[in-house]
């Protein structure tokens, strides 16, 4: 069960995400904190702080989950809310908040915010789902084979290293034939390669969850990525994170 969030800005002139907040729900609460970076961006006249959240250094708790994020739910009495779910993979029967978020990425067309869930080791693994980036972008000829994918196909991942907007890009593939299918969001980017690093390329499963052909294309794809959690790796630990 999800309780941890990053939340990501992303960045109107350089088009990066960055991390500039975590919101966790334990004990029936909710946590809010700005990140270090957001703090600068902040100083520097980049980043402005949410509605009534204000505060850079404080440590914010409230029974009930933040407006800014409450906004993003989408509401049970909508007649599209069971499909809604079945395209998270998500059962209706006690889904959270925040695990709703950490699946959706509480998405607006109206402002810059993405939420992605923050892995916790469980029986010595880790595991996230997430799905494809990018796939509105791909040539019609991709996005037909992201439509007839499977679920528990296995697919793949390529770091593409002359990305002009991310050198630490990584696509997901099929294989035979080779297609692109998307890209794995910029913010898993660092670990997985870390992942891959310290495990080795056979230890690392990339599979299809959940294909959603009549869906919006941020919620065409949804993949997990799973291996075994090394001795002493913490996620999101660059200096963006803290």
């Amino acid at each position: 069960m999800t309780s941890k969030i990053i939340v990501a800005w992303r960045n109107r002139t350089t088009h990066q995400w960055i991390p500039v907040a975590t919101l966790y729900h334990s004990n029936n609460k909710y946590s809010f904190k700005y990140t270090n970076i957001a703090k600068k961006l902040n100083s520097e006249g980049i980043f402005e702080p949410f509605s009534n959240i204000t505060d850079f250094d404080k440590l914010i708790e409230s029974e009930e989950i933040f407006p800014i994020f409450k906004n993003r739910l989408m509401q049970k009495s909508r007649p599209e809310y069971n499909e809604y779910l079945n395209w998270l993979k998500l059962s209706k029967e006690g889904v959270s908040p925040i695990e709703e978020l950490a699946r959706s990425g509480g998405i607006r067309a109206t402002d810059d915010l993405q939420l992605f869930p923050i892995p916790e080791k469980k029986n010595d693994m880790y595991e996230v789902f997430f799905f494809s980036h990018g796939i509105r972008y791909l040539p019609p000829n991709y996005i037909d084979r992201v439509n007839t994918l499977k679920i528990d196909d296995q697919l793949f991942i390529m770091p593409d290293i002359q990305n002009k907007m991310d050198v630490n890009a990584i696509v997901l593939r099929t294989d035979d034939p080779i297609e692109i299918v998307g890209y794995v969001p910029r913010l898993f980017a660092c670990d997985f390669l870390e992942l891959i690093n310290s495990n080795g390329q056979k230890n690392v499963m990339v599979k299809a969850e959940q294909i959603n052909s009549k869906s919006p294309s941020q919620f065409r794809l949804l993949c997990s990525f799973k291996t075994i959690w090394p001795e002493n790796f913490k996620p999101f630990m660059t200096e963006l994170f803290t």
